[in-house]
């Protein structure tokens, strides 16, 4: 699905599976297994949107070549079912550009872009950065506001400033403060897409239109049956979804949401294998958590 074609309130689609990269045991890049996983996600897991090489990516860890071909591989993969958005914010403006031209290359119908981490730019800087990736391409941009991680947050007046840019469309909520989130979607046309799984439907309920989902790779459906209720206005029958799932949310972040959303894909013998270091594989006793804690949310491993 061309993002260019999609519905403008919802410019990269509804619901997002945040990706992982599959790599074999050897620890390479797993092209074949990037292009089954995307597949099963688009055509039976309810996502119509895939990001790749993000944080659940594992982006840090690769290379520009290796994104290349991952990025290749998913939109070869999947073709105009779905809205294939790259990942490629970096602390450096200008490796960020060039990413994005390789994205663009590559097919991308958009781009995400998390704010610069450990460098720490004020907010002048933060907005100079995010202007210059969407100046570099055609595509549209979603911001992704994760201060957790990159010790910066997009502060209001800097996404209501961004927002003034006609190729900066959306945000990638994992912030965690609705009252900032309902600040700036009043103010603004921004597209706010909810990147914290916990609180979906909180955020949902104050306008955000969709989802850049971990839960995804193994829920997608039921994240859209949630959203299609309460877009419904079957508000109940959200709750009883966003409750059902809360077991799911829980166990993938335990612990670093990648190292257990892959854990789980592969005892439903999906592609993921090994993380790559600094990461470590999920032990023997994470595992047997996680699998009562996928139990207890209605998701089927082996």
């Amino acid at each position: 699905m061309n993002a260019n074609d999609a519905d403008p309130g919802r410019p990269f689609g509804r619901i997002l599976t945040a990706m992982i990269t599959p790599f074999t045991t050897s620890g390479a890049l797993d092209v074949d297994g990037a292009g089954e996983l995307a597949t099963y996600l688009v055509d039976e897991a309810g996502n119509d949107g895939l990001v790749v090489s993000g944080t659940t990516g594992e982006s840090p860890t690769t290379s520009d070549a290796e994104k290349d071909r991952l990025l290749r591989a998913v939109v070869e993969a999947v073709g105009d079912r779905a809205t294939v958005v790259a990942g490629v914010g970096t602390s450096d403006t200008a490796h960020s550009v060039e990413l994005a031209r390789s994205a663009v290359a590559a097919g991308a119908d958009g781009l995400l872009v998390v704010s610069p981490y450990y460098n720490k730019p004020p907010q002048s800087g933060l907005l100079q950065h995010v202007r210059m990736i969407a100046d570099a391409t055609p595509l549209p941009v979603m911001l992704y506001d994760i201060p957790g991680r990159t010790g910066v947050a997009f502060e209001s007046d800097t996404l209501l400033r961004a927002a003034e840019h006609e190729r900066i469309v959306g945000v990638k909520d994992a912030k965690g403060d609705l009252v900032a989130a309902s600040y700036v979607m009043a103010r603004s046309d921004l597209a706010f897409y909810c990147g914290e799984d916990m609180v979906n439907l909180p955020l949902v309920s104050v306008g955000a239109v969709g989802f850049v989902s971990v839960v995804a790779h193994l829920a997608g459906v039921r994240l859209r049956e949630m959203l299609d209720a309460y877009e419904a206005g079957d508000v109940r029958g959200a709750l009883r979804v966003h409750r059902s799932l809360l077991p799911v949310c829980t166990g993938l972040f335990r612990t670093q949401g990648a190292i257990l959303v892959k854990a789980a894909l592969t005892l439903q013998g999906r592609p993921a294998g090994p993380l790559r270091s600094p990461l470590p594989d999920a032990t023997e006793e994470q595992i047997s958590v996680l699998r009562d804690d996928l139990a207890a949310g209605g998701v089927k491993t082996d």
